[in-house]
This record gives structure tokens, C-alpha cells and sequence, in this order.
């Protein structure tokens, strides 16, 4: 009972049947009882934290792949509509799943919901600037009147752009614009085997300190304001820092949205990197090549794998329906490469050995980095 209890909000077992079948009944008690066995024997380790954070991952990895709804023998709902669709329902579920082995990645959403340009990221702008490493937008000003100094926007090199103008209702830039602002943003190049030998320097010196340069440029202000987000927010910050150190002082005013600095707690995944795993990575791409962004679009999606993975494995592949249409969703799903030189050097430096938080210790684009000078990490 108490499990049940735990559980009452739980969505996966939402049905009736799995209160009024015994037989069901059982399934779902039976797993919420082991469920939570193994998450209290992990709990009651006596180990070193970073092995537990690691092994509390796994088994919860484990413990929700093992849901009765993520079978077909035992989840009601699913042989209902096979029952009532006399199988077809099945038939399209494993074409879609067919479908899915042949491109390599699970579909989270409708991929073809959406257009970018047409129904995300439709604020008016142009591309200013390019380089190999990047494209520079700049958006159409919406008022009469602008802000003196510009607003630059650096987002991650991980995810494409647009996910602070995906629709107008929920636009940042079109708030910014709206209000006065003059926008910029960083539009990083989804690299190919071409670009396989960019390295971290390349993303700062000819990425963020570039697109400073040129917005300064481009605008006349005096200093500009900037905004970074996620890597992008690292990749600004050590810009920032090498400026700084060379006594330029374009900018007046830095943003960070959930952009890491100090990686010691880097959340789940600190699981995925050790040191074996980044040798690893080092030997296959560490002097060329790429890190697909399917893979680690994986990674992001095992992070939250009770909403990304199991309902969208169940309601494609199980009841064969098509995904659903989420902007947000859309633009997760719209991957990017990375260079595995730039890769390798931010797993190791940033995740693994946490080396930007000590001033001095690292040295990019040929000047040694300190966040924050005359402050000493603790």
C-alpha cells in the first residue's frame, strides 16, 4: 500500500485496470516494491559519493526501463488498442520503430512539425557576419528608439540558436527587441568532417571574442552587453577573462543562463565522465574527427529518460502513435555535431579535472585564465 501511495501521482499507471485487475494490480505493486528496494539498497551503501551518484543513475535507468507499461504483454492499455484495431496498431509501431533503427536515434517529436524560419525562429533579421566557425545575426529593431548599446547573445554549441526564438508567444528576442533592445545572437556552424580540428580556442577566440568585435563594430556603442547560456555562457566567460587580461573592455555587462563555471557538482552527468571514458575519447577524436550529436542527444535524453524515452517508446513503438508536436521538443530533437578536439579538451579541463575555477591554471589563446581576478578558489 504504501508504494501505491508513493506512486498515486504516477502517470504510467493512470488506467483503470491497474486498480480494478487484480492481475494488473499485481504487475504494477510488485514493481513499485522492487522499485523501491533497489533505490533504498543503493541509499544504504556505505561508499564514496561520486560511485553512489553514479550507481543511484544506473539503477534508476534500470528501474524505469522495467515498468510493466513498457511491455506489451503487460500494460492493458496497450493490448486494448491492438484488440480494438485488430493489430494495426502493432503493425505501425514496429514500422516505427524499424524507422527509428535505420536513423539511429529515438523520435521524441514530430521532426516535420516544424519549419525553422517558418514556424521557430521567425523573428525579422539578417546574418551580418560569418566566419568558418560561426554565423552573426542580427534582428530588425521593433521600436522607433533602441538602447545605446547592443545586445549580443552567445548560446551553446551543442544546440542550435533558436531556442530563445522558437514561436513569437514565447520569443526572448522578440520580448528584447520589443523593448528597445538591439539583438544579436551566435549562430554556431554544425560541423562536418571538415571541421573536425577545431579546437576550444578556436570556439573563443574566433567565436565569442570575434562576435564581440563585430557587434562593437557594427553598432559604434562604446561597450555592448552580452548574454550567455550553457557551454556558450563557458565559452563567453573565458572570452570575457582573455579580454579582460589584455585590458580590452568592449563589454559593460555579462548575463549567464545555467551556464557552469565551477563543475564540481555537475549533476548526472558526472556519471558519464572518468577518467578512462575521457582517454578514450581522447584517443578516437582527440586529434580530429566528431562527436555525433545523436549520441549525445542520448545522453540528454537519459537524464530524463521517465518523460524523454519510455512514454515515447511506448505511445511509437507499442500503441503506433505518431509523436507529438512541442516546439521545445523539435528543437531538442534538431541535433549538432562537435569537433572532437574542442570536445575532448572541455570534457577533461571542465568536467573531469574542473581546472577553470583556479586561476592561472588554464591558459587559452596563448593567456592564462582567471574568472574572477583576486578571488582564490576555495
Amino acid at each position: 500500500m504504501g508504494a501505491s501511495n508513493q506512486r498515486r501521482g504516477d502517470r504510467r499507471f493512470s488506467s483503470t485496470e491497474w486498480r480494478a485487475s487484480p492481475l494488473y494490480s499485481l504487475f504494477k505493486q510488485s514493481y513499485l516494491l522492487n522499485s523501491r528496494y533497489c533505490t533504498d539498497f543503493v541509499e544504504a551503501l556505505e561508499m564514496e559519493e561520486k560511485e553512489k551518484n553514479r550507481l543511484r543513475f544506473f539503477t534508476r535507468q534500470l528501474v524505469e526501463a522495467m515498468s510493466p507499461t513498457n511491455f506489451i504483454a503487460t500494460n492493458p492499455d496497450v493490448i486494448k488498442l491492438a484488440t480494438d484495431t485488430d493489430g494495426q496498431s502493432l503493425k505501425t509501431g514496429l514500422d516505427n520503430l524499424v524507422a527509428d533503427l535505420g536513423k539511429g536515434n529515438l523520435t521524441i517529436t514530430d521532426e516535420t512539425a516544424f519549419e525553422v524560419g517558418k514556424d521557430v525562429a521567425t523573428s525579422k533579421g539578417a546574418v551580418v557576419f560569418e566566419n568558418e566557425l560561426f554565423q552573426l545575426i542580427q534582428y530588425e529593431p521593433a521600436t522607433e528608439q533602441v538602447a545605446a548599446r547592443p545586445l549580443l547573445i552567445v548560446p551553446p554549441c551543442i544546440n542550435k540558436f533558436y531556442i530563445l526564438d522558437l514561436q513569437p508567444a514565447n520569443s526572448f528576442v522578440r520580448f528584447a527587441v520589443e523593448h528597445g533592445q538591439t539583438v544579436f545572437v551566435v549562430s554556431w556552424r554544425n560541423p562536418d568532417a571538415s571541421c573536425g580540428h577545431f579546437r576550444w580556442d578556436d570556439y573563443v577566440e574566433h567565436g565569442a571574442m570575434r562576435a564581440i568585435e563585430i557587434v562593437q563594430s557594427i553598432s559604434g556603442a562604446d561597450k555592448i552587453n552580452v548574454v550567455g547560456w550553457c557551454v556558450g555562457g563557458t565559452i563567453l566567460s573565458s572570452a570575457l577573462a582573455i579580454l579582460r587580461t589584455r585590458g580590452d573592455e568592449k563589454v559593460a555587462s555579462v548575463t549567464l543562463l545555467t551556464t557552469m563555471l565551477d563543475f564540481r557538482e555537475p549533476g548526472d552527468l558526472g556519471v558519464f565522465v572518468d577518467e578512462e571514458s575521457v582517454r578514450q575519447r581522447e584517443q578516437t577524436i582527440g586529434n580530429g574527427g566528431i562527436y555525433r550529436g545523436a549520441e549525445l542527444g542520448f545522453v540528454f535524453q537519459t537524464l530524463r529518460s521517465k518523460e524523454l524515452i519510455w512514454p515515447n517508446v511506448v505511445n511509437h513503438y507499442l500503441k503506433g502513435k505518431p509523436p507529438e508536436r512541442f516546439d521545445l521538443l523539435f528543437w531538442n530533437a534538431d541535433v549538432t555535431n562537435l569537433p572532437g578536439p574542442m570536445y575532448c579538451w572541455y570534457i577533461r579541463n571542465m568536467y573531469l579535472e574542473n581546472n577553470l575555477r583556479h586561476p592561472r591554471k588554464l591558459t587559452m589563446c596563448g593567456t592564462p585564465v582567471d574568472l574572477v581576478p583576486g578571488i582564490r578558489a576555495e
